[in-house]
């Protein structure tokens, strides 16, 4: 080989053009995966379609599903409501209507009133309701106080008969003494709107 033979890649103008066109021919490779300028193939974008429709139909099933929803607990918060100022007594008038419609079931079912107890407890978490406790004693025949029990099932109030003891029969042997205690519920204040 020649002392003056001088090879192509050992120009420096060749090397510089050479660098230049493989960071060109890169830039362009990457500026058209990164922006897709030809857009996509037609089953790409039949395929974008369908799962773009397909989400569509998602959401608005979930839209009909919160509908429901929430048609649904306007529906109970109507019904509780209802429920509560039917027959859950509100607390300014608990005691007395509470009192009176023990004695109007008494008197009904012919049986004799014994000094009678309540207690009341805030129920936690309930939004302003008691539960009161009622402790009561009455006497009278068997079939007597047996109408009493049916009579306070059958209120117009809501009560719950939680115990019944044990029925202690009087000297004279016609009259049965019994306890009872009966639970109910008062509202502190007015019904939720």
């Amino acid at each position: 080989m020649p002392r003056n033979f001088n090879p192509a890649w050992k120009e420096p103008r060749l090397v510089l053009r050479a660098v230049i066109f493989t960071l060109l021919a890169a830039n362009l490779a990457a500026a058209v995966m990164a922006f897709k300028p030809f857009g996509g193939s037609p089953d790409d974008l039949r395929r974008e379609e369908a799962s773009l429709a397909q989400q569509l139909t998602s959401l608005r099933d979930r839209v009909a599903k919160d509908k429901l929803l929430v048609a649904k607990m306007q529906s109970a918060r109507k019904d509780t409501d209802q429920f509560l100022t039917t027959y859950v007594t509100d607390e300014r008038f608990g005691a007395s209507t509470l009192l009176g419609e023990l004695d109007r079931i008494a008197t009904e079912a012919g049986v004799k009133e014994l000094p009678t107890g309540y207690s009341e407890k805030d129920i936690e978490g309930s939004g302003g309701m008691k539960m009161i406790t009622v402790t009561a004693g009455c006497e009278g025949s068997y079939l007597s106080l047996a109408k009493f029990i049916n009579l306070l099932d059958k209120s117009p109030r809501f009560l719950i008969i939680e115990n019944l003891a044990t029925a202690a029969p009087q000297q004279n042997g016609a009259a049965l003494n019994v306890q009872i205690k009966i639970d109910t519920f008062m509202n502190h204040g007015e019904v939720n709107p």
